[in-house]
């Protein structure tokens, strides 16, 4: 019932007499805000804010319905179809729940999972490397997203490092080699070895068993909480923060440590 109020919404905005603004609208047009609101809804998700995920993910499924009816007018693909086609995916890659197929371990899940979108591509006309591993990484996809994409995807075909020892050999070579550049006063060698160090940096994480962007994420929101806090104290105590050497300032930062869980 709600979906179909919804779709009802949508033919009354793209109708005779609906909105210019959304009659303007083409499935590219509507990227932006598609990234958008999947933004809001993992920010109401990671605060757990029940009323705001459910707003903002009714936000997201509108857009998706814009889509997909965007589409379907056009005559080239049905809400059914896309949804139907998606259920036949999971279903062919899940073999171990839908069918015969036996697996005990992790890995062996993912790297089933690989083989099967490696041979759903090439079904469909991929060459070989069009259906690598790293094929379907979205261009878009936030650096230290993909980072972690790029760790996952190889460690299914065994590309990673042997042992958690191993890995942190190599991040502390990463960090020599880093210094060694800082200490070459070469920006673009500094750079690029600061960009391996964190590359690497993110594996470790990966493979303790969290993703690097939502731990950064979480450290984003404990340190501005804090820092708001710290304004608090200030203004409590007549202080501009601008004006205050640093041993002021870590003073009042130590208080608000205290008074702020992160």
């Amino acid at each position: 019932m709600s979906l179909q109020s919804l779709l009802d919404v949508l033919d009354r905005l793209l109708g005779p007499d609906g909105c210019p603004w959304d009659k303007e609208q083409t499935p590219e047009s509507l990227g932006d805000y598609i990234l958008e609101e999947a933004y809001e809804l993992v920010d109401a998700i990671r605060s757990q804010d029940i009323a705001e995920t459910r707003g903002e993910l009714g936000d997201l499924f509108f857009l998706l319905l814009f889509v997909a009816k965007l589409h379907a007018d056009q005559g080239h693909f049905s809400l059914d179809e896309a949804l139907a086609g998606s259920a036949a995916k999971m279903i062919r890659r899940h073999p171990h729940v839908f069918s015969n197929t036996e697996i005990s371990t992790q890995d062996q899940l993912l790297s089933n999972w690989e083989k099967i979108k490696k041979q759903e591509k090439q079904a469909n006309g991929a060459s070989e490397a069009e259906s690598g591993p790293f094929s379907s990484l979205p261009k878009g996809l936030p650096p230290m997203l993909k980072a972690y994409r790029i760790h996952s995807k190889a460690a299914r075909f065994g590309f990673t490092w042997e042992s958690d020892a191993d890995l942190e050999t190599q991040l502390n070579d990463e960090w020599r080699e880093f210094t060694e550049a800082r200490q070459s006063g070469n920006k673009e060698r500094m750079e690029q070895e600061f960009g391996d160090y964190l590359f690497t940096l993110i594996e470790l994480g990966r493979r303790l068993g969290f993703k690097a962007n939502a731990a950064l994420n979480m450290t984003n929101l404990t340190f501005l909480a804090r820092f708001n806090h710290m304004e608090q104290l200030a203004r409590e105590r007549s202080l501009d923060l601008a004006e205050q050497d640093l041993e002021t300032l870590n003073k009042l930062w130590d208080e608000a440590k205290k008074n702020v869980n992160g």
